[in-house]
């Protein structure tokens, strides 16, 4: 599996604003981040400009400002990074990641019936 799938949590956090708006300048990326979070201008940068060097991010020259924007997409991340936990923790046994989601989740009944819903559907993709 790539590295690039590879995000750290400060990357991860930046990645998840580009997600949400689209793309953005360094300042609009900071305007996202919670009040409570204090990082400076130039650490957003140069995470920013990292993420472009694993081609995780794009960035357009406007003026005297970059727009980022992301190349890799939330879904592609997600299936990434599930398909390596599942194999690093669970040594690719989907059965064990769901009892121990099922396990250790406290679900409620409509959640539990939008997962019985899914595996159903899957099911019924399954057998067609």
């Amino acid at each position: 599996m790539s590295e690039k799938y590879d995000l750290t949590p400060v990357e991860l956090e930046l990645m998840e604003i580009l997600w949400k708006i689209g793309q953005g300048t360094v300042r609009e990326v900071m305007a996202h981040l919670p009040a409570s979070r204090n990082l400076a201008y130039t650490s957003v940068s140069t995470i920013l400009r990292i993420l472009q060097q694993k081609k995780i991010l794009s960035a357009e020259k406007m003026e005297r400002h970059h727009i980022y924007l992301p190349i890799l997409s939330k879904p592609i991340f997600a299936s990434h990074t599930v398909k390596k936990m599942l194999n690093q923790i669970f040594s690719g046994n989907s059965v064990e990641l769901v009892a121990h989601l099922m396990d250790k989740s406290k679900l409620s009944i409509a959640e539990l019936t939008e997962i019985q819903k899914l595996l159903d559907a899957k099911k019924m993709e399954t057998i067609q």
